[in-house]
């Protein structure tokens, strides 16, 4: 006969867990969402090329520039030089949180996603560097869909070490087999084109001199399209996800946060449009927008479009979550629902 203490406690066993890829996983997210905003500010402002050399500054060791000449020197250096030293940071990250995993002998899957996560950020910086030295407008859309996919990565890589994941066979969501697949499938629809409005929006921001009006409203249109499929798929989402169970999970709250980002979205993309190129239609010709200018690459402009792109990766990362957190716990839920039937079968023969 066993004995109940002869069973380890659940907090025990967690014990038993090694902490430092969580906490390597927490840190890489905390310095990706700056560095995506620094990486905005440094293409509103056309900073890029602010630093000629790479992966030097000018001539210096990344590590070695002096500190005064980078705080105290011209804006657009100043922004270009913090995004090369967060970026660096991530890269950092990105290695302790591998090593951590290695070390701790994690399992063969978190392992795999530390080295995906390691090549999609060397792949960034070396885009980066590319995009200085050859100063190439697809390199740059490039680099401005990588950036969004590795924050959400390092979201799911927090979710990946944390306990609720390893507890989530404990968590069953009392819903039919159709409305689990169907929560499921809206909220990795979600990520799906919220990651695509991003990679139109990178088209647009680094849109060539040369195209005609014609791609340009394509791309306008097709921006907008996805935006409305992305709002339609939350509201969804946060209908969907009234059981008790996605409240424990922080998956609904998480849901309702989603909501509130992209009504905050939507009024920066409007507040985009007009600080880019006026007021739309006969709003021009109103007596409380006659007197506005458009100031290119001032405060207004820099700050407002900045915050649109941030907040877009935002978008997608907290996506990435509720998608993760839908899925394992509907994949422990779904599979207990396989087995019922499956029995029901085997009594009823």
């Amino acid at each position: 006969m066993v004995s109940v203490n002869d069973q380890p406690a659940k907090s025990e066993t967690a014990s038993l867990v090694s902490r430092w890829p969580r906490r390597f996983a927490i840190a890489l997210t905390l310095v990706t969402f700056p560095l995506i905003w620094v990486g905005g500010l440094v293409t509103t402002y056309d900073a890029g090329m602010a630093v000629p050399d790479w992966p030097g500054t000018y001539g210096y060791n990344l590590f070695a520039y002096p500190w005064t000449t980078w705080l105290f020197g011209p804006w657009d250096l100043f922004i270009e030089h913090g995004h090369r030293l967060l970026g660096s940071l991530a890269g950092l990250l990105t290695i302790g949180f591998l090593v951590s995993a290695l070390w701790k002998d994690e399992g063969a899957w978190l392992k795999i996603a530390g080295l995906i996560a390691l090549l999609l950020v060397i792949s960034q910086g070396v885009l980066g560097g590319i995009r200085v030295l050859a100063a190439d407008q697809q390199i740059a859309k490039i680099h401005g869909c990588v950036g969004p996919a590795f924050f959400a990565l390092a979201v799911a890589l927090t979710m990946f070490t944390s306990r609720s994941w390893r507890e989530a066979q404990h968590r069953q969501v009392k819903l039919t087999q159709n409305n689990l697949l169907l929560i499921r499938a809206v909220t990795i629809g979600t990520v799906v084109f919220a990651y695509l409005q991003l990679v139109i929006g990178a088209h647009l921001r680094h849109i060539d001199a040369s195209a005609g009006p014609q791609q340009f409203t394509t791309l306008v249109f097709l921006h907008l399209l996805t935006a409305g499929i992305v709002v339609l798929n939350i509201l969804l989402a946060a209908i969907l996800m009234q059981s008790k169970t996605f409240a424990l999970l922080g998956a609904r709250k998480a849901s309702w946060t989603l909501c509130f980002l992209v009504l905050m979205q939507i009024g920066l993309g409007c507040a985009t449009w007009v600080v880019q190129y006026g007021w739309p239609g006969g709003l021009n010709d109103a007596t409380q927008t006659a007197g506005f200018t458009i100031l290119s690459k001032g405060m207004l402009q820099a700050n407002i479009t900045t915050a649109h792109v941030a907040t877009g990766s935002l978008i997608l990362a907290l996506a990435t979550y509720v998608a993760i957190k839908t899925w394992r716990v509907t994949h422990f839920s779904l599979a207990d629902k396989a087995v019922a039937v499956g029995f029901k079968k085997v009594v009823s023969v």
